[in-house]
């Protein structure tokens, strides 16, 4: 039998015991109410079901610390047995008093039924959850006695392997000693190669970083000059559309048409000095009309110089 067979057999032990306590404790309340209240004042007649659960209660209390004592393996000593008997034979009493009394013994036989029933059943089931503890008790004995050998079994070969990896690694450690320090040798001499191709490079990198300094220092140099260079011939140009533009303006009024390209340079210089419609048209002998539509295409590519001409011309 295994642990869940035994607990099974508890489980019904205990519901079955149970379920005859609390029937005992039902049929006894009502066959010993009717005589309580016979023999008690009528005042008191309402105390009459106190008598049967006073005494059911404490059959309760010891089925219930019986149980617990046997799964614990343990004794309660003379008393529990005393209470046990004494509320079992109080029990038995009451059920079958009134039919002792009628002299009714066939009364008497069936009132005793539940009273001896809860009686034998309190014994058999204490005997049973004792002999339930023990088997449990030898049951884990058994167990604990293999886990013991189990885990014997386990440290022996556990040493074993302990012993047999000691030595391997020990034979190991010797073949690795001897490796390493072959290994030792090949690194030291691949270090010195290295070492060697390493400073080689590092000249070589050094040379090779002066050459691209020089020759960036003297790219920088060349794009130094051209930007001077550029920036002198902006300069220049600037310096040539201003007096341009300053030839073209103080040139005074044309007596006729001048040519079409030398019209716009003038209505160009005119629209940048802000100067009116008026004024542009009479540097360049040409319409009035034909000015402001050169104007107007000139605000149409710098909008924000329609502002600043309105205000010179003003």
């Amino acid at each position: 039998m295994n642990a869940a067979q035994i607990r099974s057999a508890e489980r019904a032990l205990s519901v079955g015991t149970w379920l005859i306590v609390m029937g005992a404790m039902l049929y006894s309340i009502l066959t010993v109410t009717p005589l309580a209240a016979d023999h008690t004042p009528a005042e008191w007649a309402w105390t009459a079901p106190i008598l049967p659960l006073v005494t059911d209660a404490a059959v309760v209390i010891v089925v219930r610390l019986d149980a617990v004592l046997a799964r614990l393996g343990g004794h309660g000593g003379r008393w529990p047995i005393v209470l046990r008997w004494m509320t079992g034979c109080m029990t038995l009493a009451l059920n079958v008093a009134d039919s002792a009394l009628n002299r009714d013994l066939v009364g008497v036989a069936v009132h005793a039924v539940a009273p001896l029933l809860l009686i034998v059943t309190a014994e058999t089931g204490l005997a049973y959850r004792r002999a339930i503890a023990v088997a449990v008790n030898e049951l884990e004995q058994r167990q604990q006695a293999q886990r013991e050998a189990r885990e014997q079994a386990m440290t022996e070969r556990r040493e074993t392997a302990a012993r047999l990896a000691r030595e391997e690694r020990e034979h190991t450690a010797l073949l690795a000693r001897e490796q390493r320090e072959h290994e030792a040798r090949l690194i030291h001499e691949q270090a010195e190669r290295e070492e060697r191709a390493r400073r080689e490079e590092r000249e070589h990198t050094m040379a090779r970083e002066q050459a691209d300094r020089a020759e960036r220092e003297r790219t920088e140099r060349e794009r130094e000059q051209q930007q001077r260079e550029r920036e002198r011939r902006e300069r220049e140009q600037a310096a040539r559309r201003e007096q341009e533009r300053a030839a073209l303006l103080t040139a005074g009024p044309a007596a006729e048409k001048v040519p079409e390209e030398r019209a716009r340079a003038t209505v160009l210089a005119a629209f940048e000095a802000g100067l009116p419609l008026r004024a542009a048209a009479d540097l360049c002998g040409w319409s009035v009309g034909w000015v402001s539509a050169r104007y107007q295409e000139l605000r149409e590519q710098d909008p924000a110089r329609e502002y600043e001409s309105v205000e010179v011309a003003a």
